[in-house]
């Protein structure tokens, strides 16, 4: 049972309290993901992955979560070489990092369909990135350029063992396109590639390479003799070892030691000669990395942003009913239900408006999206990212604030190591800058301003009300968005935050939840709204927090 007003709390039996009303099960923790799973697949769609995605959930909580918490106190080291002095370039890591690894790869998340795809990395990101949640993300996006883009020679080499759900028998695959000059400008990129008949030879150094770990390595590299700047971009793949065992021309210059994920091992890593295979044609490198592997990065970081919010909301709801401060649960005090209320919401927007992404993504996949889908997928992917990302930081921010000092101690919650992950993410896939202003190129190339407009205006239903106010939001929005079309980036990121802020608005509204799209319009695209004004703003709050912070 929950603290009673009046009776003096022993303060070791509320956190021992907290910590055993921890959920078992992070599926069944999150009403939300099913209401909106089955919002967008009907009961049967949901019936088809339930099974799979609450047994996930309970191994996220009791299996990945400890396995992590471990893992993390012993961060993955560098061996150059094994004992006998040999070249081996080999990662070692805690032996909790395989377990945690065993149970994510069980769940099929590597290769299962869109939208199961992004509900188990939702789930998988509540124990935070964790070692595991990048992998599975660049192994993703590996999966993706070879089935759409990989000869079948390399299809059927490689891709067995990227789908492989044994993850000890299991490869994994990783995306190594930053240099120390280009950053997010790729096409300053250096990496050279030399034809050598059907293969290819990888030399140069790559900068920030998250799963230096991986058995598959996709590389952008230019082909010798080939133009500057993106166009000359290739796209290869360089499997980590040669059919006879042997490290395949590459070191490992050191590993990066990070603020967040700090389970995953990110390095330097230089090509001396390694054997490469080039995926797609020369001239479609970069599209293929930036269209399909980067986009597949940026949608599933989405999921991760999402997951990290809603944890943070459930640990911090959890605490606030238990702790007592002043006589009183400190749940019931208004702002601390307003903190959380506005945690909740942020994750419900983050989760509708990159649900409404994984839509598309399962018609891009299933070949049935029409060009003005994948038009509206080019705009969403790179706006979202940069929305949900930044909430996430926000929201994991305002979890350790309702934990108060606690919030601080790295073993107390999950919540510092969360917060760290954060702002990982934040950074991953390109700079808010750099997504902006390439929707801003996008709109201007493509035309595009009148069709992601009408797309936004779609998710909103017919009707008074919010419904209404959004609407409005986006009519004095269009004006601002054609002037930055015209005058250049400077105010554009204000303007897509409103823009991806009212698609979000309109998905809850359309899909039944009614207080969160209210509480979402009034604090994001309502002008100078203010709560003192609003006589209605404490019961719109509670409306939000429902039964959560109940006793019990």
């Amino acid at each position: 049972m929950s603290p009673i007003d009046g009776v003096p709390p022993d303060p070791r039996a509320e956190l021992e309290g907290w910590r055993a009303a921890r959920a078992t099960n992070l599926y069944d923790a999150t009403p939300n993901l099913a209401r909106s799973l089955r919002a967008r697949l009907g009961d049967d769609g949901l019936r088809a992955i339930e099974p799979r995605l609450r047994a996930f959930g309970e191994a996220a909580a009791t299996v990945v979560e400890p396995a992590v918490r471990a893992a993390e106190l012993c961060p993955p080291s560098l061996a150059p070489a094994d004992p006998l002095g040999r070249e081996s370039q080999r990662v070692t890591f805690a032996l909790e990092y395989a377990q945690a690894g065993r149970a994510v790869c069980a769940s099929g998340i590597a290769a299962a369909p869109a939208f199961e795809q992004a509900a188990l990395l939702y789930l998988l990101a509540h124990v935070g990135e964790g070692g595991h949640a990048c992998p599975v993300v660049c192994t993703a996006g590996l999966i993706r350029a070879l089935r759409l883009h990989g000869s079948p020679e390399l299809q059927e080499r490689f891709l067995p063992a990227l789908l492989e759900p044994d993850y000890d028998r299991c490869q994994r695959g990783a995306q190594f396109l930053t240099e120390v000059q280009g950053g997010s400008d790729v096409g300053a990129n250096r990496v050279e590639a030399s034809p050598e008949g059907e293969i290819w030879r990888i030399s140069g150094e790559k900068w920030f390479c998250s799963v230096a770990d991986a058995d598959q390595f996709l590389v952008t590299a230019r082909p010798r003799g080939a133009r500057a700047g993106t166009d000359g971009i290739g796209c290869f793949l360089v499997p980590r070892c040669l059919e006879d065992g042997t490290t395949n021309g590459f070191r490992i210059r050191r590993l990066k030691d990070k603020l967040g994920t700090r389970a995953l091992a990110t390095g330097e890593i230089e090509f001396s000669g390694a054997l490469g295979y080039m995926i797609g044609a020369p001239q479609e490198g970069f599209r293929i990395a930036a269209g399909v592997v980067l986009n597949t990065s940026r949608w599933l970081n989405a999921l991760g942003s999402t997951g990290l919010m809603r944890r943070a909301y459930l640990e911090a709801a959890s605490f606030s009913r238990w702790r007592t401060a002043f006589g009183r649960r400190i749940a019931d005090y208004p702002l601390v239900r307003e903190n959380l209320a506005v945690m909740k919401v942020e994750e419900q927007a983050a989760l509708a408006s990159t649900l409404e992404l994984t839509g598309l993504v399962e018609e891009i996949d299933a070949g049935t999206a029409e060009e003005e889908d994948r038009v509206w997928h080019r705009i969403l992917v790179n706006a979202n990212k940069f929305v949900t990302s930044l909430a996430a930081s926000s929201c994991v921010r305002r979890g350790i604030e309702a934990l108060g000092g606690n919030g601080t101690i790295e073993d107390f919650s999950p919540l510092p190591r969360l917060y760290r992950d954060a702002i990982v993410f934040e950074s991953w896939e390109g700079t808010h800058n750099i997504l902006c202003e390439q929707v801003l190129r996008d709109l201007i190339r493509l035309d595009a301003l009148d069709l992601v407009l009408e797309r936004v205006h779609a998710c909103v239903p017919a009707g008074n009300g919010d419904a209404a106010a959004i609407a409005e939001t986006l009519e004095q929005l269009a004006p601002r968005l054609r002037r930055s079309l015209a005058e250049g980036p400077l105010h554009f990121r204000r303007q897509l935050d409103l823009l991806v802020r009212a698609l979000q608005a309109g998905c809850l509204l359309a899909h039944g939840e009614a207080p969160a799209a209210a509480l979402h319009l009034r604090r994001h695209l309502v002008s100078g709204y203010d709560p003192e004004a609003d006589a209605d703003y404490a019961d719109l709050l509670d409306e939000v927090l429902g039964t959560d912070l109940s006793a019990g």
